[in-house]
């Protein structure tokens, strides 16, 4: 059992952080409103922290999950940042969302002060938290990977390293570019479907079976004909995402013309007043 800190305490670090504890790791947290953290506390036992330096010191690793690269900097290399209390061959792992950037300068800035990093984003939305079931991309040193790959398995059902610093944020750009396509066909294959007067609940009980089934067919499909969008993987976080993937794509030259139009089409989500909607609404600028 490992002694760990998780800074982060929003509704995916909050679940992580639980499965952390659950395993038996002695679980120090901190969170930006301190009441939020000592709700935790009193509900799964550990301790609680004022500053991410102090969730730090003494711990064998440092967990993060916050909101970008401005927030991720401000854990690490603020003035109360983690990175000035953590010890000599500790390990910093961030399942933040963020940059490959920031993952590569803060991967340089452990390594001056004599600890590892990890960047570490996951995928698997708010349930995959929940059930301790989410997929771990995970960029960095492979002997540093396998200090921590035991532990972050308390949440995850599949982890694995992807190459240097930065590879796990550049892997779950693929994995954003990939779910924001399926779900524009799938809004567009519903939409149609309605309008040629097809039963879409056993339309999509048939293909779901064919090559066009998916994960998001599977466990959207249904609520987007009911235009249910209460749940999952805010469109505010993927427009976030979706413009750290197109940043990187004008750093790479990639061509990536679906994914920047249905960035756009999250946009007019937005405007709907659905940022807080699940990401499979955008069937509802279809159906406005």
């Amino acid at each position: 059992m490992a002694k760990v800190a998780f800074l982060g305490l929003g509704v995916m670090g909050a679940p992580m952080a639980r499965h952390l504890a659950a395993k038996g790791h002695e679980v120090t947290v901190y969170n930006r409103t301190a009441e939020k953290a000592q709700a935790w506390v009193a509900a799964h036992g550990g301790r609680s922290a004022a500053t991410p330096a102090e969730a730090a010191a003494g711990q064998e690793i440092v967990f993060a999950c916050v909101g970008n690269d401005d927030d991720l900097r401000q854990v690490t290399l603020g003035p109360d940042g983690a990175f000035s209390a953590m010890r000599a061959g500790a390990v910093f792992v961030d399942h933040t969302t963020a940059s490959a950037d920031v993952a590569r300068e803060l991967a340089a800035a452990s390594s001056e002060r004599g600890f590892g990093f990890v960047d570490a984003p996951v995928s698997g939305g708010q349930a995959g938290a929940e059930n301790g079931v989410l997929t771990v991309m995970c960029g960095g040193d492979p002997e540093i990977y396998a200090q921590v790959e035991p532990v972050i398995m308390a949440f995850a059902r599949s982890c694995r390293l992807m190459g240097p610093a930065g590879s796990g944020q550049l892997t779950k750009m693929v994995n954003q570019i990939c779910i924001a396509g399926l779900v524009q066909g799938l809004a567009e294959g519903i939409h149609f479907g309605k309008r040629a007067g097809l039963d879409i609940e056993a339309v999509l009980d048939v293909i779901a079976k064919g090559a066009a089934g998916s994960w998001q067919m599977e466990n959207r499909g249904r609520t987007m004909n009911q235009n249910r969008f209460d749940f999952g993987f805010a469109v505010d976080w993927m427009r976030k995402d979706l413009s750290i993937v197109l940043a990187e794509a004008r750093h790479n030259k990639a061509l990536l013309p679906v994914t920047a139009l249905v960035d756009q089409f999250y946009a007019e989500v937005q405007t709907l007043g659905g940022g807080r909607w699940d990401t499979s609404s955008l069937i509802a600028r279809l159906e406005k």
